[in-house]
């Protein structure tokens, strides 16, 4: 008998430390300053969630310098030597990149890819859109993980391939952490391809669309329900001038109808514009909501 009450316990600790419950989950930092005020809309189980957004409130009395530089109780400069350069080679192209925290080991990985006309250095920006990029820098060095902001090539094949390189060179750096890919604006392109190459998804925890596109050829990726289904976050605002929301809600209740169970998640912030979710975005609700998803 003690035996077996031995090997029913060591069973139940098992499933215990298997459970999504127990998965890596980041300490909070800044959360009182970053996280949504209040909610006006939540369906599908809070699957779909519109968000307040308050212009005067969320960027003119944050920003010191309008659109340029928050107030600083909104950032925290990191150490000396957190924060470095290094240089990636795919296919003979060499691009440069900026990283904040451990290169090698980390425990999640973070990579932002930005879209038209922007460079690696509007993901490493701490003073512009509301401090937010300050704050995923502090999170994935603080909880032992790897932010990492690119260049690339373009948006298009050559673009993809180089974001690939690096995310299997920075998979094999840090076996077993997830990568998550965020992607603002039209960077969303090279997310969806990353995405839907089979070898390099098995590599992900899951993508962020913030203020970006989507590509209905994914639904046949929810169509085929994957033994470990990618999550995805849609964050958008609803007055986007450049790309309109209503593209991505239609895509979020395709992929629903599909799976109803699928993890996507769809926030919109009322009367927000195409930046807004790139200085909105809650990265530490998102990114433990994704860690939680880690089976399979």
């Amino acid at each position: 008998m003690r035996r077996v009450l031995t090997a029913i316990l060591a069973l139940l600790i098992g499933w215990s430390l298997a459970s999504p419950a127990n998965a890596l989950q980041l300490a909070p930092f800044k959360d009182d300053l970053f996280r949504y005020s209040r909610v006006i809309d939540s369906r599908y189980g809070g699957d779909y969630e519109v968000i307040e957004y308050i212009k005067l409130r969320d960027l003119k009395n944050r920003d010191q310098i309008f659109e340029q530089k928050v107030y600083g109780e909104y950032v925290d400069m990191l150490p000396w030597g957190a924060q470095q350069n290094f240089s990636y080679t795919v296919d003979g192209r060499t691009q440069r990149y900026i990283t904040v925290g451990r290169t090698e080991g980390a425990s999640a990985v973070v990579i932002y890819l930005h879209g038209q006309g922007g460079s690696r250095f509007q993901g490493a920006n701490d003073w512009m859109f509301g401090g937010n990029f300050n704050r995923i820098k502090n999170l994935m060095l603080r909880n032992g993980g790897l932010y990492i902001s690119p260049d690339f090539t373009d948006f298009a094949d050559d673009g993809a391939a180089d974001i690939k390189g690096l995310v299997r060179q920075t998979a094999a750096a840090s076996p077993g952490a997830p990568i998550f890919i965020a992607c603002g604006s039209f960077g969303g392109v090279l997310c969806w391809k990353l995405a839907e190459d089979p070898s390099i998804a098995k590599l992900l925890g899951g993508i962020l669309l913030l203020g970006s596109v989507h590509d209905d050829d994914y639904l046949n990726v929810v169509a085929r329900r994957p033994a470990r289904p990618l999550p995805i976050v849609l964050a958008h605002g609803s007055w986007d001038p450049v790309l309109d929301w209503k593209g991505q809600a239609t895509f979020f209740e395709k992929v629903k109808a599909l799976d109803p169970s699928y993890p996507i998640k769809l926030v919109v912030f009322d009367t927000g514009k195409h930046g807004t979710p790139i200085r909105m975005i809650d990265w530490r609700l998102v990114l433990n909501w994704m860690l939680t998803k880690q089976t399979g």
